[in-house]
């Protein structure tokens, strides 16, 4: 590090520093009304410190305008744990995700307002030049998406509700109309992509290669240590087996604990396996585990019988895939979609995943294996004991919450999806021995007694 972490803070005001932190961390966008009007003051406050401090510990830029402060991460692996979130709390879908990227550019090429049936057309007309995609404003499915996209736009100040209602123009078009105020400055914020797509022919072109900054071993070294701290501030946990030796060295340096707990007012946990960022009050975690919601309570219960049966059984062991060989699969699935026209292949650049090779002599850690079998017969013992707590919609689903708890867990890599079932890794021992009550039906939830919650930096 060139200089100390929050160089210029005062004792007495570096929890306020650390507030601005996480608020950053947590919200990539910030504007005068989101996620709240007192965010933008405190990280305009702090812009200088924060600006030097999130680039030399992370390799951040933040950039700041009069009414944004926009945060520009750097991109090591590709990560589908974090996805937009519609009106009703699911995930966007692909539909969604073009929509959104479609209003983008009709708002960008829009003046001061603009009517919600207006801004369908103009996206309508972009949608039915690209293959299998299309807005036909005559279907309540496709107004739903669209409106889902504005919405998310919306909650971030691009767009302000002037006159109308988006609820009654996806009920009845004909006979009903929004009005909206655009913010041309967050528009422009929202999207900034880091390289030009068309120059892409896939989609790992956006990941980091550290191009230019790695010259000379202080470099290199330089590049691994803030690669290390993102790693553990961006996942619930960051084994040692999932990386490289360079990197394992820069995780077990002491300085990396150091600075990622000035930098957030967060604690950096050490064990024989990894290393975690832990946040037990939830001030920085996107994903609050254990959590609330019939998902969330499920994953909790599934997990504790997952880490019993692992330790009672003599389950078969496998090694785990690597984070970039799990990159290339998902870079594989991705780059299928991608159009083959419009990409200028001779600035094409894609980049591969490097391998992690395990070192001479070095043992191959392998995780205990659990069949989709076994899952979904835990599931219909949760189900026999504790549905009466769960909400009605998921009781009639037992498969969907299955696959909803497998994703969280995946997602808080307290286990890893391979073919025919998961992969126990480490951090899962930590509930077992969880224990949960049937609450009253009127308060339809479980109790569960754990004491950690998801260190997320997102």
């Amino acid at each position: 590090m060139a200089g100390r972490v929050a160089e210029q803070v005062s004792p007495l005001e570096l929890a306020d520093y650390q507030r601005a932190v996480r608020l950053l961390l947590g919200n990539a966008l910030i504007t005068g009304t989101h996620p709240n009007r007192a965010a933008l003051p405190l990280i305009r406050r702090w812009a200088n410190q924060l600006r030097a401090d999130l680039h030399e510990v992370l390799g951040y830029r933040l950039v700041t305008t009069a009414n944004t402060a926009r945060l520009l991460r750097v991109q090591d692996e590709l990560d589908v744990t974090r996805p937009a979130r519609t009106r009703t709390d699911r995930p966007f879908d692909r539909r969604r995700y073009a929509y959104l990227v479609l209003t983008l550019a009709a708002l960008g090429r829009s003046g001061t307002q603009i009517a919600l049936g207006e801004l369908a057309d103009a996206v309508a007309a972009d949608a039915a030049r690209i293959d299998g995609l299309g807005l036909d404003t005559e279907r309540k499915s496709d107004r739903d998406a669209f409106v889902d996209a504005v919405t998310w736009l919306a909650e971030r100040g691009a767009l302000t509700l002037a006159d109308g209602s988006a609820a009654d123009w996806v009920s009845s078009p004909d006979h009903a109309e929004a009005l909206y105020d655009i913010d041309r400055e967050i528009v422009f914020a929202v999207y900034l992509p880091s390289r030009v797509l068309q120059h892409m022919s896939s989609v790992t072109g956006l990941l980091d290669h550290d191009r230019g900054l790695a010259q000379g071993v202080h470099r290199v070294r330089e590049a691994a240590a803030r690669r290390a701290r993102r790693l553990v501030l961006e996942h619930p946990v960051a084994y040692y087996t999932d990386v490289g030796e360079s990197l394992r060295g820069q995780l077990r340096h002491p300085g990396l604990a150091e600075d990622l707990e000035r930098l957030t007012g967060l604690t950096v946990e050490r064990r024989a396996e990894g290393v975690a960022l832990v946040d037990t009050s939830g001030r920085l975690s996107d994903l609050r585990f254990p959590g609330g919601g019939t998902p969330a309570q499920a994953a909790l219960l599934l997990a504790a019988r997952i880490a019993a049966h692992v330790a009672g059984s003599r389950s078969s062991a496998l090694p785990a895939p690597t984070s970039a060989e799990r990159t290339e699969a998902l870079a594989a699935r991705i780059d299928t979609g991608l159009p083959v026209q419009n990409v200028l292949a001779g600035l094409s650049e894609a980049q591969p995943a490097e391998p992690v090779d395990p070192e001479p002599g070095e043992t191959v850690a392998t995780h205990p294996f659990v069949t989709d079998a076994w899952l979904r017969t835990a599931m219909k013992g949760l189900m026999d004991a504790y549905g009466t707590a769960f909400s009605v919609a998921w009781r009639g689903d037992p498969e969907r919450l299955l696959r909803e708890a497998v994703r969280l867990l995946v997602a808080l890599r307290l286990v890893v999806r391979v073919e025919g079932g998961v992969l126990a890794l480490p951090l899962l021992a930590r509930y077992r021995g969880t224990t949960a009550e049937v609450k009253s039906r009127a308060t339809r939830s479980t109790g569960a007694a754990a004491d950690q919650r998801s260190p997320r930096g997102e």
